[in-house]
Formats: C-alpha cells, sequence, structure tokens
C-alpha cells in the first residue's frame, strides 16, 4: 500500500520524505489556507520535494472552470494529480482530464455508487472518507471493502485513496481491506513508527551492549 501525507507543510513534507517512505502527497483548499502562501508556488515545492502523485485542488464547481484550472494545476509538474469533487460537474471534467492524459483524484466519495461513476469517469485515484463516515455513526471501512469490490469485479485500474484518516487502526484496516493508498496527517504518520514493546526492547538490547564494552567501529 501506498503512503501519502495529507500536508502542505514543506518543512514537515521533506523532514518525512528523508525516510523513504513517502510515496506522494495531498493537499485540499483548507490545508492551503492554513499553508499562508501561494498555491501553485506551494505545490510546486512539493512536487520538487517528493517525486510521487501531488493532488492539487480545483476550486471551481463547474465542468468547464474545473477544467481550466485543472490544466492550469497540471503545467506545474508532471506529477501533479488533478484533485476534483465527485459531482456532476467534477466527473465530466475528470472525464475530459482522462481523455487528455491528466491524471485525476475523484474527493469527497462517500458511497460505493459515487466510486463506480468515478471509475467509469476514467478517475486515477477515488478519494473516500473514512474518519468523516466513522464520525457520522457509519464504519468508514465498510466503503473501502465495497469499493474494492466492485473494482475487482469489473477490472477498474482506478485506485482506491483512503482518506479521512484520524489514526493507525485506520491506516491498518485499510491496508487489510485492500485500499491502494492511504493518505495520513504527518502526526499519524510518526505514530506508525510506534510500539512500546519496541521502545523496551531496544531499551534492554542497548544496556546489554554497553554491558560488553565493544564498539563496532
Amino acid at each position: 500500500m501506498q503512503i501519502f501525507l495529507d500536508s502542505t507543510d514543506t518543512k514537515v513534507i521533506a523532514d518525512l520524505a528523508a525516510t523513504g517512505l513517502v510515496d506522494g502527497v495531498t493537499t485540499n483548499p483548507t490545508l492551503i489556507a492554513k499553508a499562508g502562501r501561494p498555491m501553485l508556488e506551494v505545490i510546486a515545492e512539493i512536487c520538487d520535494l517528493v517525486p510521487g502523485p501531488i493532488s492539487a485542488e480545483v476550486a471551481a464547481t463547474t465542468a468547464d472552470a474545473m477544467i481550466a484550472e485543472g490544466k492550469k494545476l497540471a503545467g506545474i509538474a508532471p506529477n501533479v494529480v488533478v484533485k476534483i469533487p465527485l459531482t456532476r460537474d467534477g466527473l465530466i471534467a475528470c472525464a475530459a482530464f482522462a481523455g487528455e492524459g491528466i491524471s485525476t483524484n475523484v474527493t469527497l466519495c462517500f458511497s460505493p455508487t459515487q466510486a463506480l461513476l468515478a471509475a467509469k469517469a476514467g478517475a486515477t485515484f477515488v478519494s473516500p472518507f473514512i474518519g468523516r463516515l466513522d464520525d457520522y455513526g457509519f464504519d468508514g471501512m465498510d466503503l473501502i471493502r465495497d469499493i474494492r469490490a466492485i473494482y475487482d469485479n469489473y477490472g477498474y485500474e482506478t485506485e482506491i485513496l483512503a482518506a479521512s484518516v484520524r489514526n493507525v487502526a485506520h491506516v491498518k484496516d485499510a491496508a487489510i481491506v485492500g485500499a491502494d493508498v492511504v493518505t495520513i496527517p504527518p502526526a499519524v504518520f510518526g505514530d506508525l513508527f510506534k510500539h512500546p514493546l519496541t521502545d523496551k526492547g531496544l531499551e534492554q538490547f542497548l544496556k546489554d551492549w554497553a554491558g560488553t564494552g565493544q564498539s563496532i567501529l
């Protein structure tokens, strides 16, 4: 499973990308607003830091305007993925981008039938929002399972990008049910490394090694 960072903090992205474990980055208008910098500048900088897919979202709501904005965003760098909402106009724009070879991330997916339409429109990625479904009393992972079954039934190549991820358990469950990608906040990325038994074991190993008086170098 690919791991994307959901962030526009270029310093944090650069630090975490140094692990070699970051496959891509997703952004949205809210994250761009928090960055407090021009969007095109931020996206270009992220594209230089991470060679994988970088999602940049349109702000328009009509198909023609989405297409115009998407082409502008796609021109920033070859690894830009145009992010568009899962609306009627969004899917019209998605199909147009697919016809031109422009990668897309269809976002704000909350149902299997929406995901089906995104795949039919030629989306590169579809982003079901796990955490937001959980917030309303649903099991977000059920949506991932249903989409996986539908895509496998018909051989759709659209990748399932699990979004709105809140914790390590979400990452684990998304991997188990077959999401192709998970996009996570930097804090959750950091939590993936952690386990108290790892810390305890390392502490003991280092203590025992110190007692030998040896040095490897």
